[in-house]
């Protein structure tokens, strides 16, 4: 077994499949922070808010103000870096560094994609990305090599593998796969989209969508492996990544998905690629076709090795912590985010805020748009964890208002994929007596599934 891993260990790729990684990566990473600037994001969803939400144990991550503008800057640039692999390891750590820091800021932002581009920073920071068809490499020719370790780029494909198993797995649950929720909702509020549009009311087409969208995910590692099946497959990728981006607003996800998977192909078609770019910046590729081999420094190997097993162990490991927990996911979403379940359910939820003071036992309610957004409130109502930090922020507002025995307590209603709405949090239960932690939140009364 010990020689086995130290022979793959031993094998080298060329380096140009990671080159273009890098680059694509960069460059998308560059037009999300330009999107975001160009589109208010960062005055709406950071600056505006009275109130942030924060993930366990990163409550110590606030938002800077205005500064938020010069966090997205050094994001953008850092991202630039990288794309022309300038500086590149300082580079990357900067990049990995804001764009996780922007992303913990609040939790109200959460997508899967922003976690997927934080653990591929992190795994570039590992990875000698740097080393071909780089401004690095140009100006250090003892840095320039044409192969490197073939693990840097077996690295990639695992994380991509896991994402889109994990996602497949995901969906295979009874209101995908027996009743086609949440599809089935979501397309019939799209049938004016040209040309398809009239077929999305059909039935048979939330079916299609909903089994053809679990097998894609479960199969199409194992058809981009194979290099007979690989074009197929590719034609996949862009058909359903470019569908999902027409149907749904989700961001950067599908040309993130796109760009990664073509880290299957070839070292000749990455080549080809690297040939091209260098055309249109009027430099010569053969400058970097040398024939040498990236050696890392045996320390550095031994602990990025170490590293990169540990890193692989969590990813494999921490989507499974819902199993731990009873109860319908969904419903609860204890176990939820970080864990590749991506676009499963349509939940919708109303939440009043009931202050009582337990001594006189005089009340009033809240106002939510008070002291929340309109996005902040819909994601808010329909999470637990969100209702709970809101709670406690309520509790201290007041209690500097000078209210005292203060009690706090709820009326909440949710509906999951099209049930019935049903109350949600336990309305007799004081939310300043609850913490966010990893416990079973029995607070949260059974979904009534019949």
């Amino acid at each position: 077994m010990n020689r086995a891993i130290s022979t793959y260990l031993d094998k080298s790729s060329k380096a140009a499949p990671l080159a273009v990684f890098r680059i694509l990566f960069g460059l998308l990473m560059l037009i999300s922070m330009i999107r975001f600037w160009y589109n208010g994001w960062i005055e709406k969803l950071y600056i505006q808010p009275k109130f942030h939400f924060h993930y366990l144990g990163f409550e110590w991550v606030k938002v800077p103000g205005n500064w938020t503008y010069l966090l997205f800057i050094v994001c953008g640039l850092s991202a630039f870096f990288v794309m022309i692999g300038n500086k590149y390891r300082a580079a990357i750590v900067i990049f990995f560094l804001s764009f996780t820091y922007i992303e913990l800021m609040d939790k109200t932002t959460y997508l899967n994609h922003y976690y997927l581009v934080s653990i591929l920073a992190f795994l570039l920071i590992l990875l000698p990305a740097h080393v071909h068809f780089s401004v690095d490499a140009w100006k250090n020719s003892n840095l320039s090599k044409e192969y490197i370790p073939r693990w840097c780029i077996d690295s990639i494909k695992l994380m991509i593998a896991i994402v889109y198993i994990y996602a497949g797995a995901a969906k295979l649950n009874y209101d995908w796969m027996v009743d086609a929720l949440p599809l089935s909702i979501w397309l019939r509020d799209k049938v004016s989209i040209p040309i398809i549009g009239p077929f999305l009311d059909e039935s048979w087409v939330h079916y299609l969508f909903s089994w053809g969208g679990a097998l894609y995910d479960l199969s199409i590692v194992f058809l981009l492996l194979w290099s007979r099946t690989r074009v197929l497959a590719f034609m996949l990728v862009l058909l359903f990544h470019l569908l999902t981006k027409i149907l749904f607003p989700i961001g950067m996800f599908p040309y993130i998905m796109i760009v990664a998977s073509l880290i299957f192909f070839s070292n000749s078609f990455h080549e080809r690629i690297l040939q091209n770019i260098a055309s249109l910046l009027r430099v010569s590729y053969k400058k970097f076709c040398n024939g040498f081999t990236y050696h890392s420094d045996a320390l550095f190997k031994r602990i990025s090795i170490g590293v990169l097993v540990l890193f692989f162990s969590f990813q494999l490991l921490f989507p499974l912590r819902a199993q731990l927990y009873p109860g319908n996911l969904f419903w609860t979403e204890q176990g939820y985010r970080f864990s590749w379940r991506v676009m499963l359910m349509e939940k919708t939820a109303y939440a009043n805020f009931k202050v009582v003071d337990s001594l006189s036992q005089k009340r009033f309610y809240v106002q939510n748009e008070d002291f929340l957004t309109a996005f902040q409130q819909k994601q808010m109502a329909t999470q637990a964890d969100f209702i709970i930090e809101y709670a406690h922020y309520l509790g201290r507002h007041f209690e500097n208002q000078g209210h005292e025995n203060i009690q706090i307590f709820i009326e909440s209603f949710a509906s999951l994929n099209g049930r019935k709405s049903q109350v949600y949090i336990d309305p007799d239960v004081d939310l300043l007596t609850l913490d966010n932690n990893l416990k079973q939140r029995n607070y949260i009364l059974p979904l009534n599934d019949k």
